[in-house]
């Protein structure tokens, strides 16, 4: 069985063209970055919301936007996103690392029937 080696640079590149939508800057360019690793086709990615009431919307596009990107670099295999310093990180961490096997949460007007 072989293993494809990530390449580490094409991780940092796909991560510098993340875009934060309401500033409109590069991630990379603001420093949002505290902690990117790859190891044996996993990426863990950790960064900090800009500010702690950063829209919800937002800091959960800039997880999806970091997720859908480093899955499609050759050899990576699972993709771990985390946003710290957000009054909402915890419903955005569980959203955007939520496997393809859960089930999806019962739309609200269902739950209640």
């Amino acid at each position: 069985m072989s293993t494809e080696q990530v390449d580490v640079r094409e991780v940092q590149r796909t991560v510098s063209k993340v875009v934060d939508p309401e500033i409109g800057m590069p991630i990379v360019e603001m420093n949002l970055i505290d902690k990117l690793d790859v190891k044996d086709g996993a990426v863990d990615v950790e960064y900090h919301a800009t500010t702690q009431y950063c829209p919800p919307v937002f800091a959960l596009k800039i997880s999806q936007d970091l997720k859908d990107g480093l899955m499609q670099v050759k050899g990576v295999k699972t993709v771990k996103v985390m946003v710290t310093g957000h009054y909402f990180a915890d419903a955005i961490n569980r959203q955007v690392n939520k496997s393809a096997t859960e089930p999806a949460p019962a739309p609200a007007d269902q739950a209640t029937k």
